[in-house]
């Protein structure tokens, strides 16, 4: 009778199965692959090889605290050439001696997660068991057979390789890019996305059947959605809009997603103060991408909040235009989600590829804060039966606003708008570029077409389908050029009168500073004309001041002011509202790269940012990460306060440990100047 097989030691080839999987950088501390591709692992015996015709090997996977067959987180599986579709396989890939290489695979449906790996040896009736290790396991974009399957290479580079990108902020009249580091293959970052999936409510609840649905993209998805906010649970990010961030950190200030979810590991998943929705939505982007889903950022400008589902915006206004917040639903600024890709094999045919996933808490979903998936496509043909919350996010690339003028008697007079249209410049960054991409659209078809008069009917919303009153008079907020912090500057009120009569109007012009969600601030400049003559066939420009003195104190860090102008027209009872939304643009960091980029040296960045405003900057603080570049987030404070039109500059290491491009991301602080980003791309060269 042959001696018992013996195990040695099984070698778990990090390096080449990193590379083979794309996960060479997740590697570093164990094994992680991808679902429905093999993965080779080498066994070493001692005293005496591997004998096909006498040894027998069975390998056995579990995952999670209650592994099962039944529920796909436990399989048995014997060392075999034979290939069973669906099922985990293993096979002889070589061998030398005592070690045999062979390749494993699980199946391309395979609950993600944490995997323990053991082998049972056999030799006629006797027999060993012996542990192999562990690995964890991923979607799998590259494999056609995973749900989360992406045909092109350089979306799969961009949507999960891509560790660093662009956000879209600003106003529609003014898109802003930001720079983020996401980071999601950086050191523990994967850990701790799995121990998010381990804190969400469902696990804590039963286990086996929440690791047995991480088998799908949807399914996890939505669980992500819920726990990058904390509302409901354990989850990740506090959110606030009121301004008053002094006991935690200003959500402008974050620049990637590794400090946020370090802090959050690092306090024993206490919530991190603080979110608002580019922040929600760029860390549920990493924690997507790190287990293997293709995702990205979008921001829609003017985006509704429907509170009552009805499509419909309204505002509440006073005789001056001055909103009722209290009774008022809000329209965004702008507003930022997540696109995920996948299939939606729980939805009728038509509806696979990108869906929309909001992290931000703002209405429940199913009794907890969560949005999506919903499909992209769903929302474009007005499809609001589909899982999940349509007719939320139909609402906010969409609704219809209807502005409400209260007179002093309180009768209610509808006003005439040509200012507001929500859902604009849907954007996201493009695909190996640092440039915006419009997909508005793949949410609407084109404004007043016939397919976007059959997406409203469809969604039971018939506002739009009206026909448009003839406008006589017209109003627009214009501006001359682009506006800088710390700049004085002109708007105008644009007023033209299309019509063979004369009119005598009022006009109320007004400057109030805003938040990127709506709220506003204090006025910081107005204007009013009693008697405002416009001559038939005719235009007219309007000018207000506005000046950093007075604006300077009331501004938040989104450096919005909102211009809005009320034409009234009493003869005929008539109220024109116009509004526009202004963004200052912040001064430049400038950063150069000191020496020649290479895997492992030092390198040096120098930062700077020249001073714009009349009056010296104090509490100067540069903040610098990047994804392969450095290993933690770092701090500088300046010693000094800088002086007018003088420069802000510091010098800060670097240590490259990939090779390739990278994303140098830079914050700046003071006491005047807040959340002001920068980035530079660097290549890093082999050494």
């Amino acid at each position: 009778m042959a001696e018992d097989l013996v195990l040695e030691r099984c070698d778990l080839e990090l390096e080449s199965n990193g590379y083979d999987h794309h996960t060479e950088k997740q590697c570093q501390k164990g094994l992680v692959v991808r679902r429905g591709q093999p993965f080779q692992l080498t066994l070493y015996f001692k005293g005496r090889n591997y004998e096909a015709r006498v040894d027998s090997l069975t390998f056995n996977v579990v995952t999670g605290p209650n592994p099962s067959s039944e529920a796909g987180t436990k399989a048995r599986f014997p060392l075999s050439d034979a290939v069973e579709e669906g099922a985990w396989m293993a096979s002889v890939v070589d061998q030398k001696n005592r070690a045999l290489s062979l390749q494993l695979r699980a199946p391309a449906h395979a609950p993600i997660g944490v995997y323990r790996l053991s082998m049972e040896a056999s030799t006629g009736y006797q027999g060993s068991s012996f542990m192999l290790g562990q690995f964890t396991l991923l979607f799998n974009p590259w494999c056609p057979e995973d749900a989360v399957y992406l045909d092109s290479e350089e979306e799969r580079q961009e949507y999960v390789l891509s560790q660093h990108g662009l956000l879209f902020q600003g106003s529609a009249k003014f898109i802003k890019s930001i720079p983020w580091n996401f980071g999601q293959f950086e050191n523990d970052i994967l850990d701790t996305c799995l121990m998010l999936l381990d804190l969400n409510p469902k696990f804590l609840k039963n286990s086996g059947r929440d690791c047995s649905r991480r088998s799908s993209p949807v399914y996890v998805g939505r669980v992500v959605s819920a726990m990058v906010n904390c509302n409901d649970d354990q989850g990740v990010l506090l959110g606030r809009w009121d301004n008053k961030y002094e006991d935690g950190i200003s959500p402008m200030f974050w620049i990637g997603s590794v400090d946020i979810l370090r802090r959050w590991k690092n306090s024993g998943f206490q919530k991190v103060k603080y979110g608002q929705c580019w922040v929600f939505a760029a860390v549920g982007c990493t924690v997507l991408r790190c287990l293997g889903i293709p995702s990205r950022v979008v921001t829609n400008y003017n985006s509704a909040h429907d509170q009552n589902s009805n499509l419909i915006i309204e505002y509440y206004r006073n005789e001056n235009g001055e909103l009722d917040t209290s009774k008022s639903e809000m329209i965004w600024n702008f507003h930022c989600w997540v696109e995920a890709w996948m299939t939606r094999p729980d939805l009728k045919a038509g509806y696979d590829g990108w869906q929309a996933l909001d992290p931000t808490p703002q209405e429940k979903s199913e009794g907890i804060y969560c949005c999506g998936p919903v499909p992209v496509h769903a929302i474009k043909e007005g499809d609001l039966s589909t899982r999940y919350d349509a007719p939320f996010v139909f609402a906010e690339v969409n609704a219809d606003v209807v502005n409400w003028i209260r007179l002093l008697d309180g009768t209610m007079r509808k006003s005439t708008s040509d200012s507001m249209m929500v859902g604009l410049k849907i954007s996201t960054k493009k695909v190996g570029r640092d440039e915006r991409e419009d997909i508005t659209h793949t949410y609407k078809y084109p404004e007043g077409s016939y397919e976007e008069r059959e997406a409203f009917r469809r969604a039971n919303h018939l506002n739009k389908l009206g026909v448009k009153e003839e406008v006589k008079v017209t109003m627009r907020i214009r501006v001359t050029q682009s506006m800088a912090m710390g700049s004085n500057f002109d708007v105008f009120a644009y007023i033209t009168n299309n019509t063979a009569q004369k009119y005598n109007c009022r006009l109320v012009l007004n400057a109030r500073t805003v938040s990127y969600n709506g709220t506003v601030g204090p006025t910081c400049s107005s204007k009013e004309l009693h008697d405002l003559s416009l001559e038939p066939f005719s235009e007219k420009n309007i000018p207000l001041s506005v000046l950093y003195n007075d604006y300077s104190k009331y501004l938040t860090e989104s450096n919005l002011i909102k211009v809005r102008g009320l034409l009234v027209d009493p003869a005929a009872d008539s109220y024109m509202l116009a509004e526009r939304n202004i963004y200052l643009e912040n001064p430049e960091i400038k950063i150069r790269i000191l020496g020649e980029p290479k895997q492992n040296r030092k390198l040096v960045a120098e930062l700077s940012l020249q001073n714009p405003l009349s009056v010296p900057l104090e509490g100067c603080i540069f903040t610098v990460e990047g994804a392969g570049l450095t290993d933690t987030q770092m701090t500088v404070e300046l010693p000094h306060h800088v002086d007018v039109d003088q420069e802000a500059k510091i010098r800060v290491d670097l240590w490259p440990r990939h090779v390739g491009l990278h994303k140098l991301v830079v914050n700046f602080e003071s006491n005047r100047l807040k959340a002001v980003k920068g980035y530079r791309n660097v290549i890093i060269g082999a050494p």
